[in-house]
């Protein structure tokens, strides 16, 4: 029997867009523009939290929003109509995630006059997205209360790739067995430096935490 040919990766297969993510990163420094890349499973309330953190940024910073979903466009709209502010709509074409082309093609294509921040609100889905880097300058998820205090332990890198993790729906805690220490434990093992920040998206409560973080961000990341 002939012996069977053994091929070693020696490149990430993710090493191109790595470069790209980069470069778009570089840019938009330069640009001013800070960009968030906003993650979670689908439901998780990532288009509430959104509207309520604009409606508190959006007199303070100029702030644009992509909204990435295989196919519909009422995110995009929603944002539009309860906040004001310039929203587009990607589609991915069946893909389950963006990357740094994607990304750089939905920002060509944002209406002119300037941003401070652009909010991406990625595909919903705990795996895919993690896995490549769009350019942002950092990422966020959404984690809701019933979805459970054990997903840190079980989606890995899109835990351990987050710089803040907003745990939502906390006026359903009572209802649900979602251990707050215990998720702050777990995602602490992925990431020791991801902050956390409980809040209610429908209520608006625990939302100006998370806004004034976003906000010390973007004036960070102009100023240095």
């Amino acid at each position: 029997m002939d012996a069977v040919k053994v091929i070693e990766i020696k490149k990430s297969v993710f090493a191109d867009n790595d470069i790209d993510a980069g470069n778009l990163r570089n840019e938009l420094k330069d640009r001013g523009v800070y960009l968030l890349n906003l993650m979670s499973s689908p439901g998780s309330g990532k288009t509430t939290t959104l509207i309520k953190t604009i409606n508190l940024l959006k007199d303070k910073i100029r702030i644009a929003v992509m909204e990435a979903d295989i196919d519909s466009n009422v995110d995009a709209i929603k944002i539009k109509e309860e906040t004001g502010v310039d929203s587009i709509q990607l589609h991915t074409g069946g893909m389950c995630h963006l990357d740094a082309e994607m990304t750089r093609q939905g920002l060509s294509n944002l209406p002119d006059g300037g941003v401070d921040l652009v909010i991406l609100e990625n595909v919903g889905n705990l795996v895919c997205p993690a896995e490549f880097d769009t350019g942002a300058v950092r990422n966020a998820m959404i984690l809701s209360v019933p979805e459970g205090h054990d997903k840190p332990l079980k989606y890995p890198l899109m835990f351990s790739v987050c710089d803040v993790v907003v745990i939502n729906k906390m006026d359903v805690l009572p209802y649900f067995d979602f251990d707050l220490d215990k998720c702050t434990e777990y995602v602490h093992i992925r990431n020791p430096r991801a902050q956390l920040i409980p809040i209610c998206a429908r209520t608006g409560e625990g939302v100006e935490a998370f806004a004034e973080w976003l906000l010390k961000e973007v004036k960070e990341w102009k100023n240095n």
